[in-house]
């Protein structure tokens, strides 16, 4: 059920006390993930000196981040079955609305991924700042 056109990252080390994902039952939770890549961490306030659309590819990274996280957990990402909850934290300056179209990038990724089953319910969060200045961070529930 899982497309591979999307290669998955490592899981990122928690920069603190706690799991980057658990299961519970017949889901796998993870901590949020913000968009570390190769070239480093995408930071930034997004409304002020982070556009929208950098934004939502930060998303998509923190969402491959935390799929990465889940799969670790759930014995790799054919053990995942879909997508029930996605939350996107965005650190956001005053004024700046538009949260769920920077969630989106986390949103469609998933969906290319697992299709119909990548489909979710989903929070857009705009937040003052995140840990390590990150643009966004992304946490979701996995069925397994």
């Amino acid at each position: 059920m899982v497309s591979c056109a999307t290669e998955r990252p490592a899981v990122a080390a928690p920069v603190g006390s706690y799991v980057p994902a658990t299961r519970l039952g017949d889901t796998v939770q993870t901590s949020g993930q913000i968009p570390f890549t190769p070239d480093g961490l995408v930071t930034g306030i997004v409304g002020a000196g982070t556009d929208a659309a950098a934004a939502q590819a930060a998303a998509r990274v923190a969402a491959l981040n935390a799929l990465a996280a889940a799969a670790e957990v759930a014995g790799g990402v054919d053990a995942l079955r879909g997508i029930a909850r996605v939350t996107v934290f965005v650190a956001s300056a005053p004024g700046f609305t538009e949260q769920a179209a920077v969630a989106n990038g986390a949103s469609d990724v998933l969906a290319e991924i697992f299709g119909a089953d990548g489909r979710h319910i989903r929070s857009a969060v705009g937040v003052a700042v995140l840990p390590k200045n990150a643009s966004v961070e992304v946490e979701l529930v996995a069925r397994v």
